[in-house]
């Protein structure tokens, strides 16, 4: 249960300290006006620089496409590529701007097997609508030379998403959701309940093919099943098949229980492995991101306890194509894979976290199923990514080289190369090993302090968090602290420019706090044992790990104790509200989007499949599995003061959980205050409610726990 959207502000309305709130409209106090200018003005500050999106090397490594905002909007930018002039800052817009200056929305980026070829998402000529399009680039793409041919290739009227040639190149394949309405996945809003439930108004994501070299816009060919959701595909290196990862619907609850499919020609899909009811470690486990070999006759995938689709960590598992048991690559390795890529048919690419890096490791697999890696290819403190999935990266055809927006909380985000045969002695903890494309953001100075990774011991595990200190730290001053709790909870913080969500860390540090952002057990990091480890003990072992963190940094650094603050949204939320009851070490604490009772939440939201995995059971089956870790059955231990926020439309997390917490409280006294936004999901999208978030989380803690003095 994450949270990733985007940020800004909205007004506020004045209310006493308990009280629920729709927000929509008010009158600011003045010490709350001020307040709000003061972060719209570091939001500001934060959000200086320029964006980038996805980003593409042609599998000859020629060409590099990129996406970047510009006052015209996202564009897609086509640039040469060499390693002897390796800055790309400069190329040629791929697509013309709309009519009377409007901004247009680029993205989606995928070269064709012979380079020649880009493919991409526009809503150019349809607006509101994402169709595909195919630039056929010639000539110099410098400083506007380039030949670019551009021709629209889809109508379409729904949701699309990662579209990828067939290796022949005569056809492209994407994700689509015809007729949609909303966004797939659980983050976006729910629908408002009506009809029959849990019957009308189910939309499926499908994979759906074009023609690639098309003269006109075409409607596409379904590849799936018309009663299948699928979440993610790759084509079989023949360009005859597709493996992929499908439920049944509705897509956004049971992608906990997806099976991976097989197309081949002239052939039904089949289910070649599924995780729920299969014998041994994968039994009941997910799967993501799967690869063909090279040869065709295996099938590789990520497999492991996870939390969200596209939160994706585990394990490398190895399958014949033709289903049979599937074989764990990496078994005990210290790391979470998020992704890979063939290299041949004996060696992988994985792209993984490893304690709070980012790194790439080259896995050779033997003829016996065992694997083996060596020293990283890079690993980084940072955050990398194509645009694609978690942690993907765009690699040459020979996979010589692999390109990456990166960022890390010292440096802004720009297009990164890595070489496959760069291997870093020791690993390089900063973004200096790799190569450099863009320097767009160059001169960008950061809006908070220095951020140091901690490492600690608890209960035998090794735990990694990220610790900011305030800006403008001054070690003869005492500050306060506020611990920041991811997702999840299989996730983890990484380290990445700017801020992220409605509950930012780099923003309670510009604005004078120490922030403490852990990856108690239960994150991704420190293996798939460490993942599980919180199996039937939500909200114990992991706030063990969380407290223990505390005490690392309290003898460290100026923190008085008597000021430290507790927030988190999802997963953060609900180890927010969870841990104010077992504990009276945390000052003030605001739940973002939280779970106070697993018993009723079950029956409440839209995802319930992924609870399973981590419970054992239905509540229906155990229920005290699940009373075991609800904030409501302790609620008379609470004393901390606590802010309460949530999307009125929230399907992961949903507002009834948020509104049992605020009562509750409030029946035992404990100053607190709900806040409701209208029209919200999981993921804010309404940038003056997540600013309002940040505004009235900073209120809360500047009024029970003040920064510093």
């Amino acid at each position: 249960m994450s949270e990733w959207v985007n940020r800004s502000s909205v007004r506020r309305v004045v209310v006493s300290a308990v009280m629920v709130l729709v927000c929509g409209c008010g009158v600011m106090r003045g010490q709350e006006a001020a307040a709000k200018t003061r972060v719209d003005e570091l939001l500001t500050k934060m959000g200086r620089g320029h964006g980038l999106g996805p980003v593409a090397i042609s599998p000859d490594g020629s060409l590099l496409a990129y996406t970047h905002h510009a006052k015209e909007g996202w564009q897609v930018v086509v640039a040469p590529f060499s390693e002897s002039s390796p800055d790309v800052s400069k190329g040629t817009r791929v697509t013309a701007a709309k009519k009377g200056g409007a901004q247009c929305g680029d993205g989606m980026v995928t070269w064709s097997p012979d380079s020649r070829h880009l493919a991409f998402a526009s809503d150019c000529q349809t607006e509101g609508q994402d169709n595909l399009f195919v630039a056929t680039v010639g000539g110099d793409p410098t400083g506007g030379k380039a030949k670019v041919d551009v021709q629209r290739v889809t109508e379409l009227k729904g949701e699309v998403g990662f579209p990828e040639f067939s290796p022949d190149g005569k056809k492209i394949a994407f994700l689509y959701v015809s007729g949609a309405t909303r966004a797939a996945g659980a983050l976006a809003a729910m629908k408002p309940p009506a009809g029959v439930i849990g019957d009308d108004g189910i939309e499926i994501q499908r994979v759906a093919e074009v023609d690639a070299n098309a003269n006109k816009p075409q409607a596409p060919t379904f590849l799936t099943p018309e009663k299948l959701h699928v979440y993610e595909f790759d084509w079989s290196p023949d360009s005859q098949g597709l493996a992929y990862v499908a439920a049944d619907p509705p897509g956004e609850n049971n992608w906990w229980v997806a099976k991976l499919y097989t197309r081949v020609a002239g052939a039904e899909p089949k289910a070649i492995f599924a995780p729920a009811e299969a014998a041994g470690p994968m039994h009941g486990l997910q799967i993501a991101v799967p690869r063909w070999s090279p040869d065709g006759k295996s099938i590789a995938f990520i497999g492991g306890l996870m939390s969200d689709q596209g939160s994706t960590g585990g394990d490398v598992w190895l399958l014949p194509a033709s289903g049979g048991e599937p074989k764990d690559l990496t078994a005990g390795r210290p790391s979470s894979p998020a992704w890979f890529t063939w290299g041949d048919e004996h060696h992988l690419f994985v792209s993984e976290i490893y304690g709070g890096n980012s790194q790439l490791v080259r896995l050779k697999v033997s003829d016996d199923g065992t694997a083996s890696a060596g020293s990283p290819i890079y690993s980084v403190a940072g955050t990398v990514g194509d645009g694609r999935l978690e942690l993907s990266l765009s690699a040459t055809k020979d996979r010589s080289l692999f390109v990456f927006n990166a960022s890390s909380f010292d440096h802004p985000m720009e297009i990164y190369a890595a070489k496959a045969a760069m291997t870093m002695a020791g690993g390089d903890t900063s973004m200096g090993g790799l190569m450099q494309l863009t320097h767009f953001n160059d001169g960008l100075e950061r809006a908070w302090g220095n951020t140091v990774s901690l490492n600690w011991k608890d209960e035998g595990f090794n735990v990694q968090g990220w610790l900011h200190l305030p800006k403008d730290y001054d070690p003869a001053k005492k500050y306060g602290l506020i611990v920041l709790v991811h997702g999840g909870p299989a996730a983890a913080a990484m380290s990445h420019w700017g801020g992220r969500g409605s509950l930012s860390g780099t923003a309670f540090s510009a604005l004078g706090y120490f922030v403490l952002e852990p990856n108690p057990r239960g994150s991704y990091g420190q293996g798939e044992a460490f993942t599980a480890a919180n199996r039937k003990d939500f909200g114990y072992g992991d706030l063990r790990d969380i407290l223990a963190g505390v005490d690392t940094v309290l003898a460290k650094y100026p923190v008085d104790p008597q000021r430290v603050g507790l927030t988190g949204w999802s997963y953060g939320g609900f180890m927010t509200m969870f841990a104010v009851t077992q504990t009276q070490r945390f000052k003030a604490a605001v739940a973002g989007a939280g779970i106070s009772d697993w018993k009723s939440y079950y029956g409440e939201n839209s995802i319930d499949q992924w609870m399973t995995p981590y419970f054992g059971a239905s509540v229906y089956k155990d229920p005290a599995v699940y009373a075991k870790s609800s904030a409501i059955d302790f609620i008379d231990k609470v004393k901390t003061p606590t802010l309460v926020v949530v999307g009125d439309r929230d399907g992961e997390c949903p507002a009834p959980q948020s509104f049992e917490f605020w009562h509750a409280l409030r029946d035992e006294h404990v100053p607190t205050q709900l806040v409701v936004y209208p029209n919200e999901g999981h993921g804010f999208v309404n940038p003056e409610h997540r600013t309002d978030v940040l505004v009235r989380a900073l209120d809360w803690f500047a009024k029970y726990m003040p920064a510093g003095n």
